[in-house]
């Protein structure tokens, strides 16, 4: 197929010109600026863009580049995929390992999304607020998310974002930072169930924090997620809350990403420095050192994140 590219001002209004000429949109990326889109039509390929010079995605995931990040809530979001906003959690993206992103659906109803998926090492999304409904590939029936469910999306797997509550709001954290949206126009969903399916080595997981105890984690405590035995080791989630504890000790983590998401109350961040955290504030601390938060208010919860060395 024959592909020739088309420099454009405005993206979504690009599409829009094509779509109505009957090109189908078969990948776009970034998802949280989009900036490059490739549409097909009857053994045409037109690729589209606003930023001729940028890199494609890559099959090879970027040399990991550790460093403190503190992100404050309040900066404005990004116009994103399917009309979703984007804020960046890890604006320097870590050497262009992770993304991780606070996205929102502030009107909520009906989502225009597609059947699509990613080539990527690792994603998983977990929901701040309000709900989701969602439908993925061999999982059965669409499916509701609710505050602090989480899905992991294996590599490749197909599914789609049908509807939200208004003020629905998820963070994503995914790798490589920089992965394109590519639609399949043949599956439909939902297409049966296979639920131990591997997807590139891993297993989609759905955990439902309604059915997840509380447990000991060190001076406080954790609901614990199944991304470990998901992922093949790969990462681990869990969301911390203090309990009567007044302040929690994080030891060094020997793989790459440590990342915090303050989802409600206040906590002081020890590393290098005193950092005051609150709602929809973002950290990553490099591996291989420790940090501890004190000053907790009773309302804390914490999305904790870690991940193993990927390559």
């Amino acid at each position: 197929m024959s592909e020739r590219e088309i420099v454009c001002g405005d993206l979504a209004l690009a599409i829009d010109d094509l779509r109505r000429s009957g090109f189908r949109l078969d990948l776009i990326y970034p998802a949280d600026e989009p900036h490059t889109a490739v549409l097909g039509k009857s053994g045409e390929s037109i690729r589209l863009t606003t930023r001729p010079d940028a890199p494609p995605p890559s099959d090879v995931l970027p040399p990991f580049a550790p460093q403190f990040v503190l992100t404050r809530a309040g900066i404005s979001p990004a116009q994103g995929r399917a009309g979703m906003l984007y804020r960046d959690l890890i604006p320097g993206r870590l050497g262009g390992r992770y993304i991780a992103s606070h996205i929102a659906i502030p009107e909520g109803g009906p989502v225009a999304d597609w059947v699509h998926f990613h080539r990527i090492a690792l994603q998983f999304l977990y929901v701040h607020r309000g709900w989701v409904r969602v439908v993925y590939e061999d999982q059965g029936d669409p499916f509701m998310m609710h505050e602090g469910d989480l899905v992991l999306q294996p590599p490749e797997i197909r599914h789609r974002v049908l509807e939200s509550s208004p003020g629905f709001e998820v963070i994503e954290i995914g790798a490589p930072a920089l992965h394109a949206t590519y639609a399949d126009h043949e599956l439909e969903l939902p297409n049966g169930s296979d639920p131990e399916r591997l997807f590139g080595a891993q297993h989609f997981l759905h955990h439902v924090a309604a059915e997840t105890p509380w447990i000991s984690f060190g001076s406080a405590e954790a609901q614990e997620t199944a991304m470990v035995r998901a992922t093949g080791g790969l990462a681990d989630v869990r969301t911390v809350r203090p309990e009567a504890a007044t302040s929690i000790a994080f030891a060094p983590h020997a793989g790459e990403l440590v990342f915090g998401f303050v989802l409600d109350g206040t906590a002081l961040l020890e590393f290098r420095g005193q950092h005051q955290l609150g709602p929809a504030n973002a950290f990553a601390i490099p591996p291989d050192e420790p940090w501890r938060l004190s000053g907790l208010s009773p309302g804390l919860r914490l999305l904790h994140v870690t991940t193993g060395k990927l390559d």
